[in-house]
């Protein structure tokens, strides 16, 4: 049986830097799976197309809020995501993934995070929900300058809606370093 620590939260919030703190504590090899790389491997012309991975942007009580939308391709990429990643943890690699999943929202996953569940029910799956308040997720997109603005104040009040989380990180104050400690303590007990 393999390890999977799913980590789970709104861009920006820090999800591949822990990704990365793991890999170097864990005293077994992890191998660090994000959903962004997946979605890269689609055409360019996919990028803001309906079929593929588009982005609407509108306003809010004054904010600017980016709801990404992903259409039949982008839902087949990450449908194999997930299963590659099954196909991974059973050949007997260790995992961290690095994904966005909505909960019970009218934006939901549910049917995504219940085909992680379904496809890894032979391996330790360990949930984390990744938070940071909207202040700070606000202040790492923009010093990013890869994320459209909005996006983290839309992704962060749907993306731990009824996620059944085995524990949950702050980044706010936390370091990279010290989550994937917390992460690893709980997860290895």
């Amino acid at each position: 049986m393999t390890n999977i620590i799913l980590l789970n939260g709104p861009g920006s919030v820090g999800k591949s830097s822990i990704a990365k703190a793991l890999q170097k504590i864990a005293r077994q090899p992890y191998l660090h799976v994000e959903m962004d790389v997946f979605l890269e491997m689609m055409p360019e012309k996919y990028l803001n197309h309906p079929d593929g991975l588009n982005f609407e942007q509108y306003c809010e009580a004054g904010h600017i809020l980016t709801k990404a939308n992903s259409g039949r391709v982008a839902e087949r990429v990450l449908s194999g995501m997930r299963t590659s990643i099954a196909a991974l943890a059973d050949a007997g690699n260790n995992l961290i993934v690095d994904d966005v999943l909505f909960g019970n929202t009218k934006d939901g996953d549910e049917a995504a995070f219940s085909e992680y569940q379904r496809l890894l029910i032979n391996h330790s799956l360990c949930v984390v929900g990744v938070f940071a308040s909207l202040d700070v997720l606000e202040e790492r997109e923009s010093a990013r300058g890869d994320r459209m603005v909005g996006l983290s104040r839309w992704q962060v009040e749907r993306v731990h809606v009824g996620m059944p989380y085995n524990l949950k990180v702050h980044t706010d104050d936390a370091t990279p370093e010290q989550c994937a400690e917390h992460i690893l303590r709980i997860h290895t007990s």
